[in-house]
């Protein structure tokens, strides 16, 4: 039996530690060699939303993206955990419209945008939240275009019986190498299935994501197409002041995502490196400073590209008045 996690984020006040994060991580090759490790890598956890990218596999490898003329900002969109900001709405109309649906189509549900901007521009045009802002409304577009796409009825599109979830089920089942059915699943937030997958496979999954490596030419160059668009268009994947839009745009040969409940998953294409990491107790600022920190500790970056890196491993704690009191920082060995 596993024993218990180790500290990967610290939070200190007044000089001294006044709270830790435990967690796990996995680091492997596109071989299937383990990197790096630490904690239980073995133990099922619900990626959420940091699988986006495999969620959009279906729609690029079918051929369903280019027959509905979707642009690199709408697959980068339905990659997204997007913040409801104008331009992520904007994008999100345009995919719907490519593919012949409209907002009422959405099963994802309605949410407040996350960027607080967008919340008041709303509050003072007397506008309620839709499902158009919801940060998984790009995921939803593309599923819809999948639906359209394989000529099946649209409703119903997140049951795990659908034929788009089956897509998502054999995608994850091949580059995870997992029998995908077998796993607790779950229902996401947004409504479609989460399947429970060990820290490892999820590694082992954006590694071959990231280099290609043991897929056919097909998925393979899906893959490429996505990273390249998540490159070219990082806004889209989350928006103003987000970890993954900031990260990408400072070091764009590095692919990372968020999920909920202190989850985090990315993809080093050039190394053919895949990261998988989970917070125990779900804290964003742990996932997030311990992913940086993670990404730089391994050898395979610039000087410029591992600095960079670290200016997101530690971020200051300010009180009400803007005085620092002290910071998140991640506990890493070797960052």
């Amino acid at each position: 039996m596993a024993g218990p996690n180790p500290v990967i984020a610290e939070v200190t006040r007044g000089g001294i530690v006044e709270s830790r994060h435990t967690g796990a991580y996995a680091v492997v090759d596109k071989d299937g060699m383990l990197v790096a490790s630490a904690g239980d890598i073995e133990h099922p956890i619900f990626p959420r939303s940091a699988i986006k990218a495999f969620q959009c596999l279906p729609l690029v490898e079918s051929g369903a993206a280019e027959h509905f003329g979707f642009t690199d900002e709408d697959i980068a969109l339905a990659c997204a955990s997007h913040n409801g900001e104008a331009a992520h709405v904007r994008v999100a109309n345009g995919m719907l419209a490519k593919a012949g649906m409209i907002e009422t189509n959405y099963e994802c549900g309605a949410h407040w945008p996350y960027e607080l901007s967008a919340q008041h521009d709303m509050v003072r045009r007397d506008e309620e939240p839709r499902a158009i802002h919801n940060n998984c409304s790009g995921k939803h577009a593309g599923m819809l275009a999948l639906a359209r796409h394989l000529k099946v009825p649209a409703e119903g599109y997140t049951r795990i019986d659908h034929p788009v979830q089956r897509s998502v089920a054999k995608v994850m089942s091949e580059l995870c190498d997992i029998d995908i059915d077998a796993q607790p699943h779950g229902i996401d937030g947004c409504s479609v299935p989460t399947w429970a997958v060990p820290l490892r496979n999820l590694a082992l999954g954006f590694a071959r994501f990231g280099s290609g490596a043991g897929l056919n030419a097909s998925r393979a160059a899906a893959c490429r197409r996505i990273i390249e668009a998540v490159r070219a268009h990082p806004f889209m994947v989350a928006g103003s002041n987000r970890f993954c839009t900031r990260l990408m745009e400072k070091v764009p040969r590095a692919f990372v995502k968020t999920g909920a409940e202190g989850v985090f998953c990315g993809a080093i294409p050039h190394a053919g490196l895949g990261i998988a990491l989970k917070c125990d107790d779900g804290a964003h600022r742990a996932s997030e400073t311990a992913m940086a920190a993670l990404m730089a500790s391994l050898p395979v970056w610039t000087d410029a590209e591992r600095q960079a890196l670290l200016g997101f491993a530690a971020t200051d704690v300010s009180n009400w008045r803007k005085i620092h009191v002290g910071d998140v920082h991640a506990a890493i060995s070797g960052a």
